[in-house]
């Protein structure tokens, strides 16, 4: 006779997550409608009605990230997903590779390059810095790239990197240019093909205002054709771009199962970028943002980064001295409901992060934050 061990297991109750007010650096506060949308009946992944469901995702991603590519589609992983399968379809064992790194996100495609093989060259900036087109183009006479990467928004330091004109010099000397939008797209202006770039990849749980899981990214005609002439396989299965626009593409090759209501939730999120006008959205972050900015000045708490390039979407706030960080945003999550993040790197200690992205940009949350801050801050 069979036995089996009798484990003593407490009883687990049913999850009831608290309601936080989600103002840090990501996930953001998902849409109502959004989570509406998750709850409705799953399908097959090949289904016909799923299918329909990828092509409208792949039109309103289009819209946002204001591209014709064909090549545009949600990765099933979150925003480092979309990271890893730009930098594994674009770079080969040898190639030359310049990333240009004003924080921890440029530092982390860093790192993959290595993992792929690049020979990887690293343009830095202090963190909070940005650079500038003399610079980069500067770093490209000295060694060209096949493959250049850089962060828009940088959610490590809240520097806004202008990238109009980039891609002109990458393109001057063969390359191709990767721009990390994990926490700009649809929440800043960015223009995939007026600005000619390459490989733009971003995440669902920030300014896209849904849950984290997938990860949207765009290839240009250009980088296509980089893709398909590889003289090496790509070296990462499931993020291999061949085999995934087979899935997206006409032909519907079976590749993985996708996570079916998490594409629901972007259907729906993207729904609502529409419905509100990608403009309108861009001058709502950046209202909310700049009503943000006013109530720390009036506070007499400063922004880590010069207003000339500090991103709406995610701000530094410079702790002040004698304050303690954790302590005041533990006082946040526990008197306030409300969640931001510390500085993390080199800004350990020295800032926080605050994140007025998606459903969480709303004048309602900049006026409690504020008047927490205020609160606390006072008594301490």
């Amino acid at each position: 006779m069979n036995s089996t061990t009798q484990l003593a297991l407490p009883q687990f109750e049913s999850l009831v997550p608290p309601e936080r007010i989600l103002l840090g650096p990501g996930p953001s506060m998902a849409h109502p409608r959004v989570l509406e949308a998750m709850r409705q009946p799953l399908v097959g992944h090949l289904d016909p009605y799923f299918l329909e469901v990828m092509d409208q995702i792949q039109d309103m991603l289009r819209y946002v990230f204001q591209t014709s590519n064909s090549l545009t589609l949600a990765v099933s992983g979150t925003g480092t997903a979309a990271m890893e399968t730009a930098v594994a379809n674009m770079v080969e064992p040898g190639d030359p590779v310049l990333v240009c790194a004003n924080g921890y996100f440029g530092l982390r495609i860093a790192e993959m390059v290595k993992c792929y093989g690049g020979i990887l060259t690293i343009l830095e900036r202090p963190w909070g810095d940005v650079f500038t087109l003399d610079e980069i183009e500067h770093a490209l006479q000295e060694r060209r790239a096949k493959v250049v990467a850089i962060v828009q928004a940088e959610t490590s330091t809240g520097a806004h990197q202008p990238v109009e004109g980039l891609a002109k010099l990458v393109h001057a000397q063969g390359g191709v240019l990767i721009v990390d939008a994990v926490t700009s797209l649809g929440g800043l202006p960015l223009q995939v093909d007026d600005w000619e770039l390459d490989v733009v990849y971003s995440g669902t749980q920030k300014c896209l205002g849904c849950p984290p899981g997938l990860g949207p990214i765009t290839l240009s005609p250009r980088a296509v054709e980089r893709l398909h002439k590889r003289r090496t396989p790509v070296a990462n299965w499931y993020l291999d771009l061949n085999g995934l626009e087979k899935y997206w593409g006409a032909d519907r090759v079976y590749h993985h199962t996708a996570p079916i209501s998490a594409f629901y939730g972007l259907h729906e999120g993207l729904r609502l970028v529409i419905e509100e006008g990608l403009a309108l959205r861009w001058e709502r972050h950046r209202h909310n943002a700049d009503l943000f900015w006013q109530g720390l000045d009036r506070n007499g708490l400063e922004c880590h980064v010069p207003v000339d390039y500090r991103l709406p979407s995610l701000t530094t706030v410079r702790i002040p001295n004698g304050v303690d960080d954790i302590q005041v945003r533990k006082r946040l999550l526990d008197e306030y409901n409300i969640e931001i993040a510390g500085g993390f790197g080199e800004l350990k200690g020295i800032v926080w992060r605050i994140g007025l992205m998606g459903h969480s940009s709303r004048p309602e949350n900049v006026e409690l934050l504020l008047g927490a801050l205020k609160e606390i801050l006072g008594a301490d």
